[in-house]
């Protein structure tokens, strides 16, 4: 059976997190490999470090499209709820507009449900409550996704692994090897309770770089620490505006 799977989104499905040689591997590789050993398999990633959900509409559709899935994988939206241009009803189009899209080309769509990635990241009350408050509206657009075009949907906030800090690499925002194939693996559960048949992802480490505190540091000091300090910029007022409304709240 020859089988297409293309993945759009963004850093976590481009990989980042899960580095091996000559580039990042990440969880829908993964997927993809223990696919090929049961299928003819054709795997398109067009997923983008940094994408938000206008930019899957208008950079990655098109070239998944193109490659006429059977299987497509939709997971974007968090990169929208850490930007000052957070406007719900806009996603709410791109991401509908993304997922009408595939399920019309006959692709079986795969999605998720985020977490309360604040928890995660330690974030103060008075961050991590609008935060949580925005990735939920995203849920809920993912929520009317299913109800419309089902598929399949993995439920990270349901997922114990996630608040592990062996799921997370030095950055806790993106997967380590052993998150990303923790995701592979979820997802090749709910494809073979769909009904396709297929040795599933292993979650023994194994193919990337040994974890190395250098690297680890290297990684930070060249993409964690200028990824905060944009979010910083970006969000500073928005965060200062926050900050003054809860302690009016608590002073009055």
């Amino acid at each position: 059976m020859y089988l297409r799977l293309a993945a759009l989104g963004d850093s976590t499905t481009y990989g980042i997190g899960d580095p091996v040689p000559g580039g990042w591997r990440g969880w829908a590789r993964l997927l993809a490999d223990a696919l090929g050993t049961a299928y003819d398999t054709s795997f398109c990633n067009v997923a983008v470090s940094g994408a938000t959900a206008a930019s899957t509409r208008a950079d990655q559709l098109g070239d998944a499209l193109a490659h006429r899935p059977d299987v497509a994988s939709l997971i974007v939206g968090i990169n929208d709820t850490m930007r000052s241009s957070w406007d719900p009803a806009l996603i709410r189009a791109d991401l509908m507009t993304c997922a009408e899209a595939l399920h019309a080309s006959g692709a079986l769509l795969l999605t998720a449900r985020f977490h309360d990635h604040g928890a995660v990241f330690g974030l103060p009350g008075v961050l991590r409550r609008p935060l949580a408050a925005r990735i939920e509206a995203v849920n809920q657009v993912y929520d009317e996704i299913h109800e419309a075009y089902g598929g399949l949907r993995l439920d990270l906030a349901s997922r114990p692994e996630v608040t592990s800090r062996r799921f997370w690499s030095v950055d806790r925002l993106h997967p380590s090897e052993l998150g990303h194939r923790v995701l592979a693996r979820a997802y090749a559960d709910l494809l073979a309770g769909h009904g396709l048949v297929f040795e599933p992802p292993g979650l023994e480490l194994g193919g990337g770089f040994e974890p190395s505190w250098r690297r680890d540091l290297v990684w930070m000091v060249a993409e964690g620490a200028p990824w905060v300090g944009r979010r910083a910029r970006d969000l500073g007022p928005w965060a200062v505006r926050l900050a003054l409304a809860d302690r009016a709240r608590v002073t009055a």
